[in-house]
């Protein structure tokens, strides 16, 4: 068995993390910004500061790190290529978009329309920021 290459792990992950990063930021930043405002407001929610953006966008780089590394772990079991890419990619977007998506939906009451919408953001920026990390990930 290949051992993974850590070092085109990070930049392929890192290049993933950008793209999710551009990702959340058109989501929460500009489509959904003045949903965002007033749910934050009708909860008492204080607006995300500055150390709350530091560790988000600090996160999701970390997260596409991930994403490339789940990549590089199947690759031998599924071969390179697109359709692992998007493999790897389901994993993350399972347990953050989907699960996460669903369960605080319930929890805060966010409209459905609204939940599938960001649900189906999600898989789509996952899919496309793991697919290109893994086309800059080579084995060692």
């Amino acid at each position: 068995m290949n051992k993974i290459n850590m070092g085109r792990v990070v930049l392929g992950g890192l290049v993933a993390g950008l793209i999710l990063n551009i990702g959340e930021f058109l989501l929460n930043g500009v489509v959904l910004a003045s949903q965002m405002k007033a749910f934050n407001a009708q909860h008492n929610f204080a607006e995300p500061g500055n150390n709350f953006l530091i560790m988000a966008v600090l996160l999701t780089f970390l997260l596409g790190i991930v994403l490339v590394l789940g990549y590089a772990a199947i690759r031998p079991r599924f071969g390179p290529g697109v359709k692992t890419a998007i493999i790897a990619s389901l994993f993350g977007w399972f347990g953050i978009y989907f699960y996460g998506g669903i369960f605080y939906a319930m929890l805060f009451g966010i409209p459905i329309g609204t939940c599938a919408m960001i649900i189906v953001w999600g898989l789509v920026e996952y899919i496309i920021a793991t697919i290109i990390g893994a086309w800059l990930y080579k084995e060692a």
